[in-house]
Formats: structure tokens, sequence, C-alpha cells
């Protein structure tokens, strides 16, 4: 997932059983990334689990170079702090702020709501990207694995919601959301039980919460990747299997991380109005 507040999943975690793609799309070699167009010019921007190397981050990145101003959250505090810095240094010109959070915390996540648009001056946009992922046999999972990955990935996306809804409900301006999903919310996979019903009830989450969201001005949808491949991901996952996740894409490779990002800023953006409640793949979508 993504770049998560904790350990990431590998996603999927076994090669489907499918034959690889040909990788004689021209689609095959990843383009360069696409310069900014100020999609989210004077927008204020909150993204959480954006330490590190992966989509949190690139989201962050993004939303900058869509000309927003953004605080990043994460709960590892050091690489916080060097993901501020960098982005800080890359956007001299625009506000960066951070707040540590862990989204297993409803008090820490209440702070990060309201501490974001005290820092910011107000919240237009939050991306919930936070989730943890895994690699256990339903047969030997235990209690504390299942709870761990639906607290983090299901209830860490609630928390986040209900206390952005609350935001908005009092708010004089409509607001957006985003959720990183995944494909293993559609997909069958070994040893993904917990990941992928963690990420099947952030689905679910987008879809009702962006019902109930729409009277206080909030669109809500959700972005779901396959395999996004960046620096974190690859001291986890062996370049074989990773090799052999991306052949399965119909462009045979798989995504870069700004692609994700630029999807989140697109569904975060005035181009999407008149659209809530949707679950966007980024993916081929093969079962």
């Amino acid at each position: 997932m993504t770049e998560p507040t904790h350990p990431p999943a590998t996603e999927p975690t076994h090669p489907p059983a499918t034959e690889p793609t040909p990788a004689n799309s021209p689609l095959a070699t990843a383009p360069v990334e696409t310069p900014g167009h100020d999609l989210l010019k004077g927008k204020k921007v909150v993204v959480t689990a954006a330490a590190g190397t992966g989509i949190g981050f690139a989201s962050a990145r993004r939303a900058l170079l869509e000309g927003a101003d953004v605080l990043v959250s994460d709960w590892h505090e050091r690489r916080l702090g060097e993901t501020r810095e960098k982005l800080a240094a890359e956007f001299s010109g625009q506000v960066v702020e951070s707040l540590a959070c862990d989204v297993s915390s409803t008090e820490q996540v209440n702070a990060l709501i309201s501490g974001a648009a005290e820092k910011l001056g107000q919240i237009d946009v939050l991306i919930n990207n936070a989730g943890l992922g895994g690699e256990t046999p339903l047969v030997d999972m235990t209690d504390e694995e299942w709870d761990r990955v639906l607290d983090i990935t299901l209830n860490g996306t609630f928390r986040a919601t209900r206390a952005a809804l609350r935001y908005f409900k009092g708010a004089a301006h409509n607001g957006v959301l985003v959720n990183n999903a995944s494909v293993l919310g559609w997909r069958a996979q070994h040893s993904q039980a917990h990941y992928a019903a963690a990420k099947a009830g952030v689905m679910a989450l987008t879809r009702c919460s962006a019902i109930e969201a729409a009277e206080y001005g909030v669109r809500i949808n959700a972005v779901a990747p396959s395999i996004a491949r960046h620096a974190f991901l690859a001291k986890v996952t062996s370049e074989e299997l990773l090799d052999a996740l991306a052949s399965q894409e119909a462009f045979g490779r798989a995504a870069e991380v700004w692609e994700i990002a630029a999807t989140i800023a697109m569904l975060a953006s005035d181009y999407t109005t008149y659209l809530t409640g949707e679950v966007v793949s980024i993916s081929s979508q093969r079962a």
C-alpha cells in the first residue's frame, strides 16, 4: 500500500496464475512525470502517511506541484521531519507543514484535523493514505494480526473521515476527501485476507460516507492502485516478485508512484466536481 504509517503491503504478494502480458505495448515504458497545471492552486491539502518514498509522499509532492499548500502527517516523527524538509526545499514558495499522527488513536486523528486547520488556515482536501499490510495465511493468522491491519487500514480511514466531516460540517467552504484503497478490495489473493478485507471496507466506507458528506458540501472518492514501485517497497520485496507482478498489468509494467498521485490530484480538483462515492481503479483490473 502505499507508504503506510506502518510496514507496507506488497500488493499482491504472489503472482497471479495468468500468463504475463508481453511487454510490447507502447505504454510499457513509464512516461516522464507530467508537469503541474495548477489543479489545486490555492487549496490547503492534508496527507496522512506521507513520510518515505511511496504514494503518500508522492501525493503530497503532487499537491504542491499543482499549487497547493500542504501539511504532511505520519507516525514516524524522524521520517516525517525529513519529508517536510525535503518538500519545503523543493517548493520554497509554498507552505509545507507537518504534524505527527498515529491513525490508530482517535485523539491523535482529531488533533491532526484541528491542528492542520490551524496551521494551514483551513482544510480543503484530505488524502487518507494510511494503511498497514502483511502476508499471513488465514489458518496461521492471529487475532492480533487481523485486528492491527483492520484498525490501521479501515478504522484509521474511518477516524480521519469522521474528524474531517465534523470539521467541514461547521466550515463555510466545501471540501474533498480521497481515500487510498487497493485492487485487493476486489481481487482474491493468497495470504492477504486481512488487508483485502480492510481495503474492501475502505471502498464501502467511501461509498456510504459520500452520501452523508454531500450535505456538508464534501465529495469523497477513492483510488484502487495495483502495484506501484518505489524505493521502500524494493527493500522489503524481491525484484523477481515485483517483476512478476508488474508483468501481469496491461502495460507490462508497474505504475510509477507519481501516476497514482496524479489521479489523486485529479479527484481532489475541480475537474471532478460531480464525482463522489466512486472507486477509481489504477490497474488493468484482472481478477
